[in-house]
């Protein structure tokens, strides 16, 4: 049966909406006009959101396994991810829509019906994991009652969506993404061989077979992640909305050259961030947990806590510490990315600055995907091993959506004249391939 949409936005209808004449700054992601962080946009939360503790976990997965042996996979992704990014970016600037919306449009329904499930199952099992190593993480440096305190994680991170419009508290998640440093500080507690680590980040040093396969698979799901797509697609058009109710680029090309020269340097700055940190925390783990024998990781608190008697407290605190603090970014990430993908395939009215009876189906998506997710905690289901398959999950489903997005990034019937550069395209060709690759070794036979 056919949902009924909600109805149209109005002038009122986002929350916290400035009385008309009132000043207002250039976008909800600006936040304070004269805060630091007001000039860095989407493509820094969406960088930080992918190294969720999810992304954590595997990348402390893959350093526990083969030390230093999957270093070069961070400089190898980084192009394509950014490339990927950019292109979503793009598509949702030019267009005005978010990618849901786009592929509803371009694509028999069956195509984003598929994908917005696929997107929602994965989603919601990502929460659970992320919700649980939250709150391990608190019980390991606080001694409190894990399940207690991955349900006040759950419940904070909910209320933030749900009851404060998302230019209010963009800045304070602005603010955790400096959590990622703490991987790099790691390093500094731990003797480090760099002339290893250098060979290490650009010639593989790993066995060919399908565990070694499913290992890429994850970290290359976790590092180019559909959620991710959907997310950064949908802010470029919150953006734009909620500014100076600006033109989609498809009908205001005057205006492209600048919002393309920002799109590219926010894009490509906040995935170096993402990839950097990564890159830190596979070597973090790989100089400790896989010199001592430690080889076998589920979770990113269980790397936490296996750091303390080898790198000391110092280590363990600013890890535990990286795992809350991407946490509190990556749950939203999740669950508005599914919110926004399922509203726009079924046409409702879509958006952190709208109040909850605007968009009901909305905020429906994002309240479901966090409970459920935290709900977990008490099935059979683990949501700790959950962290791993996720990715390799996503690593999967990327393949079929990447493609889908190249073609719509090459539409003229979608991009106008705005349609994705050669450098783009390769780039995003390229990536398409290498996760298809990465899937077919993982079910080729040892």
């Amino acid at each position: 049966m056919a949902a009924t949409p909600p109805p149209l936005e109005t002038a009122q209808s986002r929350k916290g909406a400035a009385p008309k004449g009132s000043a207002k700054p250039r976008s909800f992601w600006t936040g304070v006009r004269e805060h630091p962080l007001a000039r860095l946009g989407p493509g820094l939360i969406t960088g930080v959101a992918d190294d969720d503790p999810s992304g954590i976990g595997t990348y402390s997965q893959a350093g526990a396994q083969f030390g230093l042996g999957l270093l070069w996979a961070m400089p190898l992704t980084y192009p394509l991810m950014a490339a990927i990014q950019s292109i979503c970016a793009r598509i949702g600037r030019v267009t005005g829509k978010g990618l849901a919306a786009n592929i509803r449009q371009a694509f028999p329904p069956g195509v984003v019906q598929v994908v917005v499930l696929l997107l929602l199952v994965a989603n919601i099992l990502n929460i659970g994991a992320d919700l649980a190593a939250m709150g391990e993480v608190v019980q390991l440096v606080t001694g409190m009652d894990r399940i207690v305190m991955t349900l006040v994680v759950a419940i904070f991170t909910l209320a933030l969506q749900v009851y404060l419009p998302y230019h209010r508290y963009v800045v304070f998640l602005k603010w955790l993404t400096l959590s990622l440093l703490a991987y790099a500080a790691v390093l500094f507690t731990v003797h480090v061989p760099w002339r290893e680590v250098a060979l290490r980040s650009v010639w593989p040093d790993i066995p060919l077979n399908a565990k070694t396969a499913t290992v890429v698979v994850a970290v290359f799901g976790t590092t180019i992640s559909p959620y991710l797509f959907f997310w950064q697609a949908s802010q470029e058009v919150e953006d734009m909305n909620n500014g100076h109710n600006l033109t989609p680029l498809v009908r205001d090309p005057a205006s492209a050259p600048a919002e393309l020269r920002r799109i590219r340097w926010d894009t490509w700055s906040g995935m170096f961030y993402s990839n950097i940190s990564a890159w830190f925390i596979i070597l973090a783990t790989g100089v400790t947990l896989h010199v001592a024998g430690v080889t076998d990781i589920d979770t990113a608190a269980q790397a936490a806590k296996a750091l303390r008697p080898l790198a000391g407290d110092g280590a363990f605190i600013l890890f535990a510490l990286g795992i809350l603090g991407v946490g509190l970014i990556g749950v939203p990430v999740l669950a508005g990315s599914g919110a926004y993908a399922a509203s726009e395939a079924m046409g409702w009215n879509e958006g952190l600055e709208h109040r909850t009876k605007d968009a009901r189906g909305f905020y429906l998506v994002i309240t479901a995907s966090v409970l459920i997710g935290a709900a977990l905690e008490f099935t059979p289901i683990s949501p700790m091993r959950a962290l791993f398959w996720t990715a390799v999950i996503n690593g999967v489903t990327a393949v079929p959506l990447m493609a889908v997005i190249m073609i719509l990034a090459s539409k003229r019937s979608v991009m106008g004249e705005h349609v994705a550069t050669p450098t783009l395209v390769a780039l995003g060709w390229i990536g398409t391939a290498a996760m298809a690759f990465a899937a077919a070794m993982m079910f080729a036979p040892s």
